[in-house]
């Protein structure tokens, strides 16, 4: 499935290929909460990296989380210079991956049968998680991959 996204002031648009475009996994961790998280969350999909397109580039920065320990994360949020929306996730250490956040993209996108919620354990109290019948939670990482769950809900495009 072609997902086409953008930032909120049009600066930079994306389009990328994803065979991982329903965004049924909730990450709570504070780096995701605090970079691209509205609801005390972040939503990522999957897609392929070669496959990227962007216009604008020149608009795009890059942050690079601490780590607890104060070393720097391998991943590389990108995201708009200008109006500061978070677009997409890239990391080398899975070069053929990228993941854009599901609220930079404007293609309208399946909904999820059910939700993972991930990184619990670090979910603020203000958060609700709003777990639901059928939903995996998970206080650190979950049992199967973003390809592994569309796999098994017979979701890949």
């Amino acid at each position: 499935m072609k997902l086409v996204g953008s930032c909120h002031c049009g600066a930079v648009r994306f389009d990328v290929e994803s065979h991982e475009p329903v965004p049924f996994m909730r990450c709570y961790c504070s780096i995701c909460r605090k970079t691209a998280g509205s609801g005390g969350f972040a939503i990522n999909l999957g897609a392929d990296h070669a496959s990227l397109q962007v216009h604008g580039r020149e608009h795009l920065a890059v942050y690079r989380a601490r780590l607890e320990d104060g070393s720097q994360s391998s991943g590389q949020r990108h995201f708009c210079k200008l109006c500061g929306t978070p677009l997409w996730l890239y990391d080398p250490t899975w070069p053929d991956l990228v993941h854009p956040h599901a609220g930079a993209v404007d293609t309208v996108l399946p909904t999820p049968p059910h939700v993972t919620h991930m990184m619990l354990g670090s979910k603020p109290a203000w958060v609700d998680a709003h777990l639901k019948k059928g939903d995996a939670s998970f206080d650190e990482y979950p049992d199967e991959s973003l390809a592994q769950w569309h796999q098994r809900h017979g979701q890949t495009r």
